[in-house]
């Protein structure tokens, strides 16, 4: 499946070429049809000779509805780049061509078109004109094709071009990892829901697949799927999709959005790149970018030059008024909102990158190793923070798909430490990352021992607080760091910690435990520090089930036997419970209140039964 898009000035006939190659009119607006000009994106398809089956982008020629273009234009395979032969090059059809050759569109043809209205002599003129403008594009080779809609002349010529142009095509259908849909359409249909269409890129799409829709990070699940009208099971990579969702309405989509796994994109309000300009640009300039369907306004930092003339490259950063969800790799456009014009593009680099100082050397060879590194170079600065992260984050933050993270992951088997088990549970980390962890971990506790001898070890949670990671990533540190911590389901120590009173607080307890031992269903209210008594409690020689009442374990151990022994056939009171035990209601009261919460008991009136 591959996708191809027209281009060019107003009124050289773009849409009157796709309706004759396809039969679809493109312009599915009254207002267009009306006007006899295309305003907003049209879309049709067709079965070539070869058998193949290609999708048509047609986009508005007319410089006002140059944002409508370049939603539609990002994700092509090749391009048709319309000519009208009467007219021959415009100031549209420069400023699309240069669009194109800044995105990168190296497979193409030139449509001339309306060749019934010029003579031979002129057509040539204008052949050899189509020809010196090409040069030093990226369609500097693209193969010239004279048509006439009117007449049919040449359209079969045409069709044969465009297979021999696809024959040495690349094809993303085969493409693995993560799907992303650029959304460059939204609505609705009546008894189906929210529909929304674009050019798949990466991974295929699943009917029943749950999805993201970012920016919003609003969650639903694929309903049904759909190219060139044809129900499937699965989308491809490269095709063209509408997709039904289930769990979101239209109203909260919007041109620019993207579709993708849910946590496999972050948008990012940031982003390094790589920049060819055919304007100059200043430090600082205000410009609108494009990339995939999205536009969003931003400011421009220069990171290597003080300004850039027209012709140059250099390396920017983008700080974007609205977020967006891009991927490493994405090539984008630059315009000026005022007056309105293309000045650039290129590729983006890091979709995620800190603030930048300008001119720093480190960064610009950062930048460098990004825009030509190997999978392996993408996710060491992932780990450079030293830092545990799980698989997705790391794809998150490289820009990297599934099958490249592994590649770059199995690259970097002697650099990066993992972590816990199964798949969902697994994190990575570099080896100094891992160290500093542990080092880190076994510093708090030892502070912690310090702090509360008596206490068998730090609560998980205080523990993971003071490491700023993840849940998932400090339960895959316990895991392997037994030679470091001990642990159980409520705290971590250090394995040579022992909880032991000292001789004034061994003291302390024999003397309270005494005075347990000769109330022991009416005990004292202990007169020890908080600790101590917390130390008791800890080590299962008191039972705390009040605030202010706390028994001896085996007096507890007797009374909740015999509690258990009168619900399993009946029920009893708070005054059998006093009798019984030869105590005061205000003990029988807590305990069986202490009962209640454990759920052994339950009150009905006056009464306790079995919960």
């Amino acid at each position: 499946m591959y996708v191809i898009g027209t281009a060019g000035h107003v009124d050289h006939g773009k849409s009157t070429l796709v309706k004759a190659l396809t039969g679809i009119d493109p312009d599915r607006w009254a207002e267009e049809q009306r006007r006899e000009m295309t305003i907003d994106l049209g879309f049709a398809w067709r079965t070539l000779p070869s058998g193949r089956t290609v999708s048509l982008i047609d986009v508005p020629g007319h410089e006002r509805f140059i944002k409508n273009m370049l939603a539609g234009i990002g994700g092509i395979d090749a391009a048709l780049l319309v000519v009208a032969a009467d007219e021959s090059f415009m100031p549209q059809t420069e400023e699309h061509l240069a669009i194109l050759d800044l995105l990168g569109v190296s497979h193409g043809l030139v449509v001339l078109t309306k060749v019934d209205l010029v003579d031979d002599e002129w057509l040539a003129l204008v052949v050899e004109e189509v020809r010196e403008r090409l040069h030093n594009t990226s369609l500097a080779h693209a193969p010239i094709v004279p048509v006439s809609a009117r007449t049919g002349r040449g359209l079969d010529t045409l069709l044969a071009a465009l297979d021999t142009l696809l024959d040495a095509t690349p094809t993303r259908s085969r493409a693995s990892g993560s799907p992303r849909l650029p959304i460059d359409r939204a609505f609705t249909i009546g008894g189906f829901g929210a529909v929304v269409t674009g050019t798949l890129i990466d991974g295929p799409l699943r009917v029943g697949d749950e999805v993201e829709i970012l920016p919003q990070r609003l969650r639903g699940r694929v309903r049904g799927v759909q190219t060139h009208q044809q129900k499937s099971e699965v989308a491809l990579p490269g095709s063209r999709v509408a997709v039904n969702l289930s769990g979101i309405s239209h109203h909260e989509i919007a041109r620019g959005n993207l579709l993708a796994y849910p946590g496999t994109r972050s948008p990012a309000d940031r982003i390094d790149v790589r920049v060819r300009l055919t304007a100059g640009l200043a430090q600082n300039a205000a410009l609108e970018l494009f990339v995939g369907a999205a536009q969003t306004l931003c400011r421009a930092t220069l990171l290597d030059r003080e300004e850039l003339a027209a012709g140059e490259q250099g390396w920017l950063q983008l700080r974007l008024v609205t977020p967006v969800a891009v991927a490493r790799g994405d090539r984008y456009i630059l315009r000026t909102p005022s007056p309105s014009r293309t000045i650039g593009g290129g590729v983006i680099v890091d979709t995620h990158p800190a603030r930048h100082r300008r001119f720093r050397p480190e960064v610009l060879a950062r930048l460098e190793s990004l825009a030509r590194g190997t999978p392996a170079d993408l996710l060491r600065p992932a780990l450079a923070d030293n830092l545990p992260h799980t698989f997705a984050e790391l794809l998150a933050a490289s820009g990297l798909d599934e099958q490249l993270g592994r590649e770059g992951l199995h690259a970097l088997a002697s650099e990066v430490i993992t972590l816990g088990e199964g798949a969902a549970r697994m994190v990575f980390i570099s080896p100094t990352g891992l160290a500093t962890l542990r080092e880190k971990l076994a510093q708090a506790l030892a502070g912690y021992h310090r702090r509360y001898p008596l206490r068998q070890g730090m609560p998980r949670e205080d523990a993971r607080s003071r490491l700023k990671i993840s849940a998932a990533a400090f339960e895959a540190l316990l895991f392997s760091s037994s030679d470091v911590v001990r642990t159980d389901e409520r705290v971590v120590w250090l394995p040579d910690h022992s909880p032991q009173p000292d001789q004034t607080q061994a003291r302390q307890v024999r003397n309270l435990l005494a005075e347990f031992a000769a109330s022991p269903y009416a005990p004292p209210t202990p007169k020890i520090d908080a600790e101590l008594l917390a130390y008791l409690v800890e080590q299962n020689q008191l039972v705390r089930v009040a605030e202010d009442v706390v028994f001896l374990a085996e007096p507890y151990a007797e009374m909740l036997a015999w509690v258990r022994d009168q619900i399993a056939s009946g029920s009893l009171t708070v005054a059998a419970m006093r009798d019984r035990f030869r105590t005061s209601r205000k003990y029988a009261l807590a305990l069986l209140e202490h009962l209640d919460e454990r759920k052994i008991t339950r009150r009905v009136g006056d009464t306790r039964e079995a919960y």
